[in-house]
Formats: structure tokens, C-alpha cells, sequence
């Protein structure tokens, strides 16, 4: 129990797990939707497309959050632009933004004279550097997030398994669409100064994916999701705390390691259960209107 229970009893490792925990429930309401609707490539492309916000907001003296936030809007706007153009696949637009924002990011980092300093301060973040004014935004994001996940749930769910469906139920796919990007904006932002943005990606895919075999209803997807980083929040630290390894990349790695067992166990489980009973139903839960069948 001590050796379980040391590490917590000091101060800033007791806000770093808390700041992870909220980080984790923020990323469980986000994470989810980008998962089902196969969004992953767009998350990561958001998460580094914060980087010459935040440069230029540093260089300048100004507020990360503000910066990042404004950097990622542009993103999420160029995105859904350039993404309307019939000639070019969404993947292929996404990529060109991806690497125009993350080259323009590096060259404004490059101006300042501890480079090496801020840009992996970016990428990695410092989860034990967290303070109560952090946990107050965390708090607050985690806020918004539940409204904006309660309030447009029918709506997400129409888009992520039937736009032409959602468009005839009259629930603005569009609108939808740019409230998802808005909610994904808020996970990344909101998160990116503890984990950084190359860690809070594995928190943002590899909780709801871990979930996805196991759960029947979207809600209990981010419920599990939540849960399983919250777990990999105390373990990374634990971890970290007896040897000495970065404390946001053994999180992420953790969590990632969870989702390597939850899919192992379901695969072994799937197999079990076709040997026992040949002629049951597919492995993988099939989700439609935010259920299983």
C-alpha cells in the first residue's frame, strides 16, 4: 500500500492526478464521437495544428489557451473548407493543412532562443507542472463538453452512422459537424498544456477504443472510456513516480497498453464463443442509433 499510495501524498503529484483525471473524462466525451466516425486522422491533424498559436502567443507574451484555441478554430475552419472541394479528398486536405500548420508553427518556434525547450514543452507537455488555475479550466471545459455532448447526442449519433439520415430528420448535419469539431477543439485545447499534443491523442483515441468491444450504448462507451483513462492517469504516475520516466508519455503509454489488452482479451473472448457456440453472432457489437445489435 505504500508503495501504491507514497507517490500521491505529495502535492503536485495529487494535481497532477486530478488534472489527468479531468483531462480523461474530457477527452472520454470527444474521443468517443471521433473514434466512431473514424476521425482519428483529423484529431491528430487538430492537436499539432494548435502549434503556431501557441508559438506566436509565446513569443509574444500573450495567454497559450488563447493562442491555441485561435490556432485551432483556424484549423477546424480550414478543414471544413477546403474539405468541401469535390477535387480533393478529405484525407488529402486535412494531411496539406496538417503539415502547412505544423511547418508554420516549427518556423515561429525557431525564432525563439530556447527552441528545443518549447517545442517539446508543446509535444509532451508537463502534467506534474499543473496548477489550480489549470484545474479551474479543466473544470470549467469538462462543464461545456457534458452540455455540448447531452445537448447534441441525437444529433451525433444521426451523423455518425447515417448523414443522409440526419439531414432528413432535420438535425443539421452540418451544424452537427461543426459542433463535433468545436467539441474536439474544446478536448484538445483544454488538454494540450497537461499531456501536450502528441500524448493527447492517445487519450483522446485509446480509452473509447479500448470500450468499443465491450460496450452496447454510446453513453457507456464514454463512461468506460472515462474510467479507463482515469486508470491509466493513476498507473502512468505511479509508474513514473518509481522509475523515473516522463510522467505525460507513461500515461499515454498506458493507456495505449490498455487498449492493446482490451483487444486481446476481446479477440480471445470472440474466439471462445464462436468454438463453444459455431453458430453465434459476429464478434464485434454492430452500433446503430447509438445501440448494438
Amino acid at each position: 500500500m505504500e508503495w501504491l499510495m507514497a507517490p500521491f501524498e505529495v502535492t503536485f503529484v495529487q494535481r497532477a492526478l486530478w488534472g489527468g483525471v479531468l483531462v480523461s473524462l474530457i477527452c472520454a466525451l470527444a474521443g468517443t464521437w471521433v473514434v466512431l466516425r473514424g476521425m482519428a486522422f483529423l484529431g491528430d491533424a487538430m492537436s499539432h495544428g494548435m502549434l503556431p498559436g501557441i508559438a506566436l502567443a509565446s513569443l509574444l507574451g500573450g495567454n497559450l489557451l488563447v493562442g491555441a484555441a485561435v490556432s485551432a478554430a483556424v484549423m477546424a475552419l480550414g478543414v471544413s473548407a477546403v474539405g468541401r472541394s469535390p477535387r480533393l479528398s478529405q484525407d488529402t486536405s486535412i494531411g496539406l493543412l496538417f503539415v502547412g500548420m505544423l511547418s508554420l508553427g516549427v518556423i515561429i518556434v525557431s525564432r525563439s532562443q530556447s527552441f528545443a525547450v518549447d517545442l517539446t514543452g508543446f509535444l509532451f507537455g508537463d502534467v506534474l507542472a499543473v496548477r489550480p488555475t489549470d484545474l479551474a479550466v479543466l473544470g470549467g471545459a469538462l462543464v461545456i463538453a457534458l452540455a455540448v455532448s447531452v445537448l447534441g447526442y441525437r444529433a451525433f449519433v444521426a451523423l455518425a452512422f447515417d448523414e443522409r439520415k440526419a439531414h432528413t430528420l432535420g438535425l443539421r448535419p452540418r451544424f452537427a459537424h461543426a459542433a463535433l469539431l468545436a467539441l474536439l477543439t474544446l478536448a484538445i485545447v483544454a488538454s494540450f498544456h497537461v499531456v501536450g499534443t502528441l500524448l493527447v491523442f492517445g487519450l483522446l483515441i485509446a480509452p473509447p477504443a479500448a470500450m468499443l468491444p465491450w460496450a452496447r450504448r454510446i453513453p457507456v462507451i464514454m463512461i468506460g472510456a472515462g474510467c479507463v483513462g482515469a486508470s491509466s492517469t493513476f498507473i502512468g504516475l505511479l509508474l513514473s513516480w518509481h522509475l523515473h520516466t516522463a510522467a505525460g508519455a507513461s500515461i499515454a503509454a498506458t493507456a495505449v497498453v490498455q487498449f492493446l489488452l482490451s483487444t486481446g482479451v476481446s479477440g480471445l473472448h470472440s474466439r471462445w464463443v464462436r468454438t463453444a457456440l459455431p453458430t453465434s453472432t459476429p464478434d464485434r457489437p454492430h452500433i446503430e442509433n447509438g445501440q448494438t445489435s
